[in-house]
Order: structure tokens, then sequence, then C-alpha cells
């Protein structure tokens, strides 16, 4: 390969490279002349390039080979090709807009006889639209009628005041209820191995109960006498009675909410402390009635109606049937294919329903003492959290499933309404006077609907109020004028609510 003297090789490798940039930042016009003129001009420069490659590009400039030198040319003339079509392209676009836009200009100054016949055809395709809507509408309503939503936005002005928050337990309060007899009190069954009595109006315990060796996970009053109920994780139910004298009560501030429209603007947890409590809460240590029978947690216990016998629920997969005064078992109620979840009894019939995470809930007939039916009910696809009577014939279960069924105990073959959450629902009730639902949900929204499973608020919950852990259980309160629901969670409390739901609302 010849060489040449260091003064020419310079100035023609000066003389290369300007010819080289020349082409790359050269400005074209967007005609298809120019543009193939521009591109043939390209590859012909990058031909020459390449082939006097070794004239201007001294060895010593680069360590590299000559063959991978002329590589990285070719790909960085590739790259640069890339750029000016796009280059050429955006210019072409931009003038077509500006063209676009020029004649939209001018068509929009003549307004006389083509708007008549654009407002014509206007109204020929809303007319058709709305056509076609209304009979979409009607398909969706006829095939979705007995399913109902609950994402869509409730109009609701329910309002939701928050009127107290009972504190006082050092862990998760899994259970709560309201006593049927005077005076009505609060109670709650905790992780931390205690019940307590509340005085709804102060919000201050009354009593405590430390019977139990173990969580109490549910706590249930007698019908008619000042005794309760709790189930507790060291396999065993106790009864025990109670004596509390309320204190006079003092004024609530007015923090009335309408429901939906508190937003959720913080979602951190409280600080764990000791929630130590009022210190002067007398106790209770020994129940009157313990019931053993059990090879597992017991989960829930309710009383029958008129008191004298109480059904129990446990993990060790059976639901047992106690006589109150005797403490003996009188039935062993198994059929459940894993653990028991619930147990709720009739108001007014010798009826229990039992939930279970095998996805089903039982209905026990204990009317007639000489037939002891069952029957299965399959509606979920999860763990069934609970399934409750109300005071008419219908069945109210939840589930993990993210569902709530509505069942007439007439016809229990399918239900008569669903509504479907966006989280895991657990201890549900129903409100006996207006019959709404209250659903506890694992996402710490406690949501309220009727009957026929349209939403009808959600209770408020912020920075400032409402629960900032798991929702665990609800219930309802018919005779106290100022708390008439209770929400209770794993952060600890237990808070009171007034809901007040127009009627108007509750027959939409």
């Amino acid at each position: 390969m010849p060489v040449e003297s260091g003064s020419s090789a310079s100035s023609r490798q000066a003389k290369q490279k300007r010819k080289s940039h020349s082409l790359s930042i050269r400005r074209t016009n967007s005609t298809e002349q120019e543009r193939t003129g521009l591109q043939r001009e390209m590859l012909e420069g990058q031909s020459k390039s390449a082939d006097n490659l070794h004239h201007y590009l001294k060895p010593e400039d680069s360590k590299l080979p000559l063959s991978l030198r002329s590589n990285l040319l070719d790909l960085f003339g590739q790259i640069e090709r890339e750029f000016e079509n796009l280059y050429i392209e955006n210019i072409e676009l931009r003038r077509e807009i500006e063209t676009l836009n020029d004649r939209l200009t001018a068509e929009g100054q003549t307004i006389d006889g083509g708007d008549l016949t654009k407002g014509a055809l206007k109204a020929k395709a809303s007319h058709s639209t709305s056509q076609l809507s209304q009979k979409l509408k009607t398909t969706y309503k006829a095939s979705t009628s007995k399913i109902v939503s609950s994402f869509k936005a409730t109009t609701s002005r329910a309002v939701c005041q928050l009127v107290k928050e009972y504190v006082g337990h050092r862990d998760g309060i899994w259970d709560l209820s309201v006593t049927r007899t005077q005076p009505v009190v609060l109670g709650t069954a905790s992780a931390d191995h205690s019940a307590m009595l509340w005085s709804i109006e102060t919000g201050k315990c009354l009593l405590k109960y430390l019977g139990h060796a173990g969580s109490v996970n549910s706590i249930k009053f007698h019908p008619t006498e000042q005794m309760a109920l709790t189930a507790s994780g060291d396999q065993t139910a106790h009864i025990w009675r109670y004596t509390v004298q309320l204190p006079t009560p003092q004024p609530v501030a007015d923090i009335s909410t309408p429901c939906d429209d508190d937003i959720d603007f913080s979602d951190k947890d409280e600080a764990d402390g000791d929630g130590d409590g009022p210190n002067e809460c007398p106790s209770i240590r020994v129940s009157s009635t313990t019931l053993r029978s059990h090879q597992g947690v017991v989960i829930a216990a309710d009383w029958l109606v008129g008191g004298k016998q109480v059904v129990t629920a446990s993990w060790d997969r059976a639901a047992n049937l106690y006589d109150v005064e005797t403490s003996e078992l009188v039935h062993s109620l198994t059929g459940h294919d894993q653990e028991l979840t619930h147990c709720c009894t009739h108001p007014t019939q010798r009826l229990v329903v039992t939930s279970s995470r095998d996805t089903t809930f039982r209905l026990w007939d204990f009317r007639d003492p000489s037939i002891h039916s069952v029957n299965v009910f399959q509606g979920h696809t999860d763990t069934v959290t609970s399934a409750v009577f109300t005071v008419g014939d219908n069945v109210v279960s939840g589930s993990d499933d993210r569902t709530v069924k509505v069942w007439d105990l007439k016809n229990m073959r399918s239900p008569i309404a669903t509504i479907r959450t966006d989280s895991a629902v657990n201890r549900i009730s129903v409100s006996v006077n207006q019959r709404i639902i209250a659903l506890p949900h694992d996402n710490r929204q406690v949501r309220l609907f009727d009957m026929s499973g349209v939403r009808l608020a959600r209770l408020p919950r912020s920075n400032r109020q409402g629960h900032r852990r798991m929702v665990c259980c609800s219930a309802w309160c018919e005779d106290n004028s100022s708390c008439n629901l209770f929400s209770c969670g794993f952060d600890r409390q237990a808070i009171g609510w007034n809901i007040n739901i127009p009627v108007l609302l509750q027959e939409k």
C-alpha cells in the first residue's frame, strides 16, 4: 500500500472530512426529487468515505483494526440517514398541517348553506344513537336484574356521625355485641384474652371479664337476662353473669359527615400503645358455666331463642348444641369439610346457620324435636366468613370472595341479591328496623347496603376518624338514640356511629 507524504495526506484528509460533514448538515426542501437527490448524495458520500478510508485515517489515530473501523463508520452512516429521513418527514408533516389549517379556516368563514345540512345530519345521528343506547340499556337491565354492582356511585345523602370511640383493649377486637335488656351496654371480645362491657354514652369501661386463657373470639348476650356468652381460643365457651351501673352521660360534639364525601387521606397506622384503659374498671375472673367438648378453637357462639340452649362453632369442623342449665352436650353438628368461621341463631325460631372455610354455609333446623334437618348452600367461591338471619325469612352471607348474598329461606336455590365489593367481607350484621346490611371489610372500610343490594353509604375514614386497620365485625343497636351502629377492628378500638338513612333513599 503506497504511503503519501504527511502534508499532502493531511490536506486530503481535511478536504474529505469537510465534504463528509457538509453532506450530514445539508438542509433540503421537502420535494420528492430533492429528497431522492439527498439520499443518493449521502450514499455516494458514504461509499467514497469507505473506499478512501485508508487515505485519510492514519493508523496511529486508532488501535482498532481497519475492518472494525469500517463497520463502525457504516453503522454511523446508517444512523445519520435515519435521522435525515425523520427530519425530512417532519418538515413535510408540518407543511401538510399548515395546509389543512388554512383550508379549515377558509371553510369556517362560509357558513351559509352548509351548516343546515350538517345540523340535519347531526340530529339524525343523534336520534340513531339514542335508539341504540336505549336498546343497549334494556338488554343490560334484563340480563343483570338479579346482580347488583356495588361499584357504581351512590346518590346518597346519608349522614354518618362518629359518636364515640371505645379504647382500652391491648390487642385487636374480634367481635362486639349490644345487650338486649336494660341497661343497654356494648360488649367487646378481644385477642388480649378479655371481654369488656362499655357505657355507650360515655365510652367508659364498666366491667372486664378475664376468665379465658386464650383469645376471646365472640360475645353474645342473653335475650332476657344479664348473662354473656363468650367463645375462646382455649377451646371453651363461658357463660357469666354481670351487673353494671351506667355513669351519667355527657354531651356529644356534633361531627356529622356525609358518608361518602369523606376521603381516605392517610394510610398510616396508629402508633401501637399499651392501651391501658381505666384502672378502676372492675373485673370478673370466674364463669358461672364452662362448656367443654371441642377439640379446637371455639370461634363463635350464640343463644338459641328463649336462652335455654347455646350453639358453638369450632375449628374442629363441628358445631355443638348445649343445654345452659346442665352444661351437657345435646347435639354435635358435623358435616363441614373445614374449620367453622361463624354461627348464628334465628331471633324467633329454632334455626341455626353455620359458616365454614369450605366455601359453604349450612342451615340446621331444630323446630321439630324428632327431626333435625340440615341444608347445605354453595353460593360462594371462598371462605364464608359469616351468615346471619334477618327478622324476616332471609339469610345474608358474606365471604372472602368479596361478595355478600341475600337468600330467601323459602327458596335457597339461588340468591335474591348479590353485592360485589372490592375487599373481603368479615362478620356482617343486619338492622332489624331499617333492614340495612353493614359490611366490615379487610381494607378498613364499612359499607351499608339495603336488602336488595343497593349501596346506601360508606362510613367516613380519614387520618382523624374511622378504623386504621382491618374491620372485623359490625353490630346494630336499635334501642339507642345516640349510637345505632358499632364496628370494631384490629386497631384495638370499637367505634359507635349514628347513621341517618333517608326513607326515600331506602325505598330506591
